[in-house]
């Protein structure tokens, strides 16, 4: 792991808190990350992870110290994380705070004054998040998909995404994230936080913008693979008290148990009694649907995003099921999961704002 020597001259004197931004091969993307981080006037590590379009001098140009992880490790974003701010605090070990952001998201502007603010109040908080928007939600249905999941209801929450304000003490106290996980790093992480008695809070407020950039049912369906392997992994490391242990099996019920069910009925019964049980999936399925297009409804949603989001919630249990078989044919098999990565690299970071 290299780091830069020199501290950037933009950090404010009497700043309480730090960013940490992690990216690899984001280009435009990152451009746009680091333009809106460094008008916070805060210390800035960027960590990169392996990436080959200039993304390492685009984020020095900007100001920030520059932490270049070892390829011979597996990349992960909770490595980086981890990179980042045990670098931030190695050259500012003053702070309190620290603002996580993905390398393809944009920070608002005055978000971190409000979310300091929030965790000043609110001694109990380990982390507080906001509002993340796609930033353009409808070039594709698979980006409104994404806004519509960043749409969390203010209050007290199990878990957060990538971009948060966190509290430094809190997170040392844990360890920080589980550097092996190649996703799901932030409801692992809030899980033994609050296994500590520490809170996490969404905050009505807008936070950062996100550019999911998904054109193709195939970047949707990985991602929802990538889920799919979260759930896995976080029952195995975590145990029947994780929160996704009932995703997990819902996942597993729909996408395998009922369907083999009605072909071992089909077999020892009659096909008939098979037929019976196959109309019983479909029609649990379509309540599935049912109830998540009035559940985003009843929040506001508009008819033709509701049932958007319906279609995805049924179609993702067969992604995420695929995804929790090819966990655990990796544990079975004593391979190291690599990276699913949904979206391929922006243009160069070399050049320019678009």
């Amino acid at each position: 792991m290299r780091a830069a020597e020199q501290v950037p001259e933009l950090v404010a004197a009497t700043t309480r808190h730090g960013l940490v931004a992690i990216g690899r091969n984001e280009g435009q993307r990152l451009l746009r990350c680091l333009a809106s981080a460094s008008l916070d006037r805060a210390p800035m590590v960027y960590v990169d992870s392996g990436s080959t379009d200039g993304s390492q001098e685009a984020a020095r140009a900007a100001g920030a110290i520059v932490v270049e992880l070892d390829p011979s490790v597996p990349f992960t974003a909770a490595r980086a994380r981890n990179a980042g701010w045990r670098e931030l605090v190695r050259l500012h070990p003053g702070l309190e705070f620290v603002q996580f952001v993905d390398g393809d998201c944009e920070l608002v502007a005055g978000w971190t004054r409000t979310a300091v603010q929030f965790l000043d109040a609110s001694p109990s908080h380990a982390v507080v998040f906001g509002r993340r928007r796609e930033r353009n939600r409808d070039a594709s249905p698979y980006n409104r998909l994404c806004d519509m999941e960043w749409d969390i209801p203010p209050g007290r929450v199990s878990s957060c995404g990538g971009d948060a304000m966190m509290r430094l003490r809190a997170l040392a106290e844990v360890g920080g994230y589980e550097d092996a996980l190649i996703a799901g790093e932030e409801p692992d992480l809030c899980f033994r936080l609050r296994g500590r008695n520490w809170d996490i809070q969404c905050i009505a407020a807008e936070m950062t913008l996100h550019d999911a950039d998904m054109q193709r049912f195939s970047q949707w369906w990985r991602r929802s693979v990538r889920w799919g392997h979260v759930l896995a992994e976080g029952v195995v490391r975590r145990g029947a008290s994780y929160p996704s242990l009932r995703a997990a099996l819902s996942a597993m019920t729909w996408a395998c148990e009922l369907p083999f069910l009605a072909l071992l009925v089909g077999a020892l019964v009659s096909p008939a009694a098979a037929v019976i049980v196959l109309v019983a999936w479909l029609l649990g399925l379509v309540a599935i649907g049912h109830r998540a297009y009035l559940h985003v409804r009843r929040r506001g949603a508009g008819a033709r995003d509701a049932r958007l989001f319906a279609v995805s919630c049924v179609l993702g249990k067969f992604a995420q099921f695929r995804g929790m078989v090819g966990y655990c044919l990796h544990r079975i098999l004593r391979r190291q999961a690599r990276l699913i990565e949904y979206k391929g690299p922006s243009a160069a970071a070399g050049g320019g704002v678009s």
